[in-house]
This record gives structure tokens, sequence and C-alpha cells, in this order.
């Protein structure tokens, strides 16, 4: 890794060699862990359980009240603005190596955004300063969104994000984090600008990275009001839209890139195929691209492995059970970026607002046990929830003699999710 804001991109621990627990004993529990998950819920879930209609526990209706003012909503959009200023300000004022844009970008944009997603649901909404920008302009939607346009936009913005940060030729520079935010902000406003709030909802690619993720939050609206209730109960509540398993095999393949885009074998076969920036660029964007597809063709043809449902249902299938890929990506994100969100999210904060003063606590890199406690923990946790979530909606969808058996390519599809994210976890 080089100095300045490239050193950003360091996510969280390295190798194996970095994880005090043995590569063996995490694959062996990973093993009984989730054939331990399935047994139980082969043998005793033998109902459905989730659903997103099932009522939530209000919670005081000054709550929603004050959420939903028109007061609340535009401190929240000025604020908005107001730090999109700020941070517009010293990414093009501040010199790269005390420049906060690439930490804004790469860490409280794409990591801290699905942690504020999961604890507080879709916060992109409220703190989107496009959306923001829309509130001052009277929206009138001269296009009509096409509904078969789903959320292929923000697939397409996604990739161009993780992108930049793994296969470009320089993604720690701060000229290229500013031309993206740039193409971002015109492309977003104008898509709002011709079709409306359907726009953001589907094509804004941060919104749909936070809706997505928000579907594990205990916090959801039902009935006007803001209730906490069962996660699992929200995360099938996620819309489903052509391109929503584009959305999360960019997400889950990208994540799986980067840690294997680490490993010295990959490291060494683009430095002896490439001879120059714009050729290694190019390899590592084929190799994003093979991860994305392969994460895409293989959960679309297990979820379509199954007996006894007819030629529409089984062409719905992959749309219908893609929240269950939901849990799975989280659960990679906060493995991979625990840490880079923590220290280096620090680091970001005393940049952007001065805080010279403050120290950066390096407490999870100082307990590497615990943190490597965490990560693996996240993975495993993250595939529990998605075997539960698919099971459930297999019930729900699936003929009686066919609920089994035609979840059996999901849960080896997801059982190699698993291995392959703890291999590539430690390193290879």
């Amino acid at each position: 890794m080089t100095s300045g804001p490239t050193a950003l991109l360091a996510h969280g621990l390295g190798g194996s060699t970095d994880l005090p627990i043995p590569y063996t004993y995490a694959l062996i529990g990973a093993a009984w862990t989730l054939t331990f998950t399935f047994a139980v819920v082969a043998l005793a879930w033998r109902r459905p359980r989730f659903d997103p209609d099932k009522p939530g526990v209000a919670l005081p209706p000054w709550v929603t009240s004050v959420l939903d003012s028109v007061v609340t909503r535009w401190a929240v959009a000025l604020l908005a603005l107001a730090l999109t200023g700020w941070v517009a300000y010293t990414g093009f004022t501040r010199e790269p190596a005390a420049n906060p844009l690439p930490g804004v970008f790469y860490v409280l944009l794409w990591v801290g955004l699905v942690a504020a997603s999961v604890v507080f649901g879709p916060v992109w909404r409220l703190i989107s300063p496009v959306r923001a920008v829309c509130r001052f302009l009277p929206l009138r939607a001269r296009l009509v969104y096409p509904p078969w346009l789903g959320y292929w936009p923000a697939a397409a913005g996604l990739f161009a994000f993780v992108w930049l940060e793994l296969a470009s030729p320089n993604p720690g520079s701060v000229a290229a984090i500013r031309n993206w935010l740039l193409v971002y902000l015109a492309v977003t406003l104008t898509g709002a600008l011709c079709c409306g709030p359907r726009w953001l909802d589907n094509a804004d690619p941060f919104e749909v990275y936070s809706t997505a993720a928000s579907r594990l939050s205990p916090l959801r609206r039902q009935d006007g009001r803001i209730v906490l209730g069962n996660p699992f109960d929200h995360l099938p509540s996620m819309p489903i839209r052509p391109g929503l398993v584009a959305v999360l095999a960019v997400l889950l393949g990208s994540t799986a890139f980067d840690s294997f885009s680490a490993m010295p074998q990959w490291r060494n076969f683009v430095d002896a195929h490439a001879g120059s920036a714009p050729a290694a660029s190019l390899i590592r964007t084929a190799g994003l691209l093979v991860f994305a597809a392969t994460v895409a063709v293989t959960f679309w043809a297990a979820t379509r492995t199954t007996g006894g449902v007819d030629r529409r249902l089984r062409r719905e299938l992959p749309g219908l059970m893609a929240h269950s890929l939901i849990p799975i990506v989280v659960g990679y994100v906060f493995a991979h970026y625990l840490s880079y969100l923590v220290e280096r999210g620090q680091q970001t904060l005393i940049l952007l607002f001065g805080l010279h003063d403050v120290q950066v606590s390096y407490f999870l890199s100082a307990h590497p046990s615990l943190l490597a406690t965490l990560k693996v923990g996240f993975v495993l946790a993250g595939h529990v929830a998605g075997v539960i979530a698919a099971h459930d909606r297999a019930l729900r969808l699936l003929p009686k003699p066919h609920q089994l058996t035609g979840q059996l390519a999901t849960m080896l599809v997801m059982v190699g999710y698993t291995f392959t994210g703890l291999y590539l976890l430690f390193g290879g």
C-alpha cells in the first residue's frame, strides 16, 4: 500500500497470518454451523413464519410525528446539503495527503451507510443530497420510469463504484473520486428531474444499497407508524424488481473479489500479464466481472432448480428468493470492513472536521483475537440468516412434496459461498 489517500483502501486485516483462528477450525465450525442450521430448519420448521404484514411493536406516536414533521425533514435536508458542501470544499481545497474525500467516499459512504441502514432503516432517503435538492425544486415527472428497467441502473452505478475502488488504475486519486461523484450527481439529479422520485427509488445506487441493508433493521414503517419488529419479517418486504439479483451479485461478488485481489497469487498474475496500468486495470475489471457474474449465475440457476412449479413461478423464483442474499451481503461487508469502518472512519472524521487533538482508537487492531472472532462470526451469522430466510420463503412458494428437495441446490450454493468467503477471508 502506498501512503496518502490510497492507504484508506486497506480493508481491515489482511491474510491468514493476521487472524489468530486456525483456518481449519474456522472451516470445521462453518460446516457444523450450516449443517446444524439446515437440519433444524428442515426438521422443525414445517410452516412459514415470516410475514411482512405481521404487526410490530409501535413506538410512541410522537416518534413518528417528529420524524415525519416538515421541520425535521427540512432540517435534515439542509444539514445534508451543508455536509455535502463541506465535503466538496475540502475535497477541492485540501492537499491529497490531508484530503478527507477518499475516506468519506470509501469508508463513511460505502461501509457506514450499511451500518446506519441496518440500525435505523433506509437512511439514504433522508440524507441524500439529491433528494435534498429536489425539495427545493418542483418535481413533475416528464417521463414514466419504465418498469422493465427496475434496479438495473442502480446495479450499473454500484458496479461503477466497486470498479473505481478495486479495478481502476488509481483508486486513491482524489481527482478520480471527484469526477465519479460529479457524474453520479449529474445523472441522479437529471433522472429525478425527468422521472421523479421513482428514479431515486430504482436507479440511485446508494438508495438501493441502503434500502437492501435496511431490510435487516428492526425499525420499519407499518400503517404509517414506526414500529419495532423481527428483521426476518422485514426481510421479505424488499421490492422485487428487474435487476435485484444483479444488485446483490455486484455487492457480494465485489466484496469477495476485494479479498481475492489481495492474494499474492493474483497480484503476481496481474504483474506478469500487464505491461501497463491500463492493462492491469483491464485484467482486474475482468476479474471483478467474473466474481459478480459467478454469484448471479449460481444463485439464478440454484433457485430455478426445483420441481413441481410452473414456468411462470420458476422464472420469478430468483427475484422471490433474492432477499435471502441480503444477510450474506451485510455479513460479508462487516466481516471484511469492520476495522476499516471503525479505525479509518475515525481518521476520516478527524481530517474532515479538523479534530487534530483527537486520537484514533485502534482497539480492534490491538485485540486481533476479538477481531478475528467477529469477522468469522459475521460471515457465519450472515449465512445462517440467509439459510433461514430462504427456507421460510421456500415453504411459502414451493409445493409440499418439493419444499425440502427444492431447496437443496440453493443450500449447496450458500454453503459454497460460505467456504469461499472464509477461504478468501483467510487469504487463501
